[in-house]
């Protein structure tokens, strides 16, 4: 099996130099850039399996690099920034990131944001039914069985569902969700959301309310996470 590529674009050496050797260790090609413009141009010539993108770069705002990477570049990207405020997380999510961490950062839990990120890209075309423990997810023929039994949803709930499936691992925010499943004109209708997380969370979670499937990510959506 070939290795995955992952570019760094950050201007701190230390942060490269770290997630070089964190990447390498565990079998990652790695490739750096110190500046928007060098990432870009490393992207363009040969686009890798995944980007690791800073947003406080020293020639461009990150925001608008990932803007303009999302205008061709299909394959993840992972927000790794100092920048920790809701606005900023929401925007980059909103404008295609997806997935975002606050430094410091764990390894271990970028690792494992890294693996979802790359399964999720190699299998949403490939893969019609999701499995996650007893719970199956047939997206070809829109059937979803709990312990081998049938789960009745409603539309709404299965429209949920399945933007959940297909972005397994990415943080879907509240706007997101909103605008995909009631349209533009209910970005702010918050309580609709609510209500419907509440519902599909009683039909396919082991336990409602320790939710294991649909991640809460507080103030910014939710998150579909299968276990390791």
């Amino acid at each position: 099996m070939n290795k995955a590529e992952i570019l760094v674009i950050d201007d701190e050496a230390q942060i490269r130099k770290l997630l070089e050797i964190t990447l390498e260790s565990n079998d990652y090609i790695v490739k750096q850039a110190a500046t928007a413009k060098e990432g870009m141009i490393l992207a363009a010539n040969h686009p890798p399996d995944l980007i690791i993108l800073d947003l406080g770069l020293p020639d461009e705002n990150g925001h608008s690099v990932l803007k303009k990477l999302r205008e061709w570049y299909t394959n993840p990207v992972i927000i790794l920034s100092v920048q920790s405020s809701e606005e900023d997380i929401i925007s980059a999510l909103d404008n295609g990131a997806n997935d975002y961490l606050v430094k410091p950062f764990r390894t271990g839990e970028l690792l494992a944001r890294i693996r979802s990120a790359l399964r999720t890209a190699n299998t949403e075309e490939t893969t019609p039914v999701i499995i996650c423990d007893d719970l199956e997810i047939d997206l070809a023929s829109r059937t979803v069985k709990k312990k081998n039994e049938l789960v009745k949803l409603t539309a709404t709930e299965y429209h949920l569902l399945s933007l959940f499936v297909k972005n397994e691992g990415k943080v879907l925010t509240h706007h997101y969700l909103l605008r995909e499943v009631w349209g533009p004109g209910f970005i702010n209708q918050s309580q609709y959301l609510r209500v419907f997380i509440a519902q599909l969370r009683k039909k396919i979670e082991n336990d409602p309310n320790r939710p294991e499937l649909i991640v809460t990510e507080s103030g910014v959506g939710y998150r579909f996470a299968r276990k390791e």
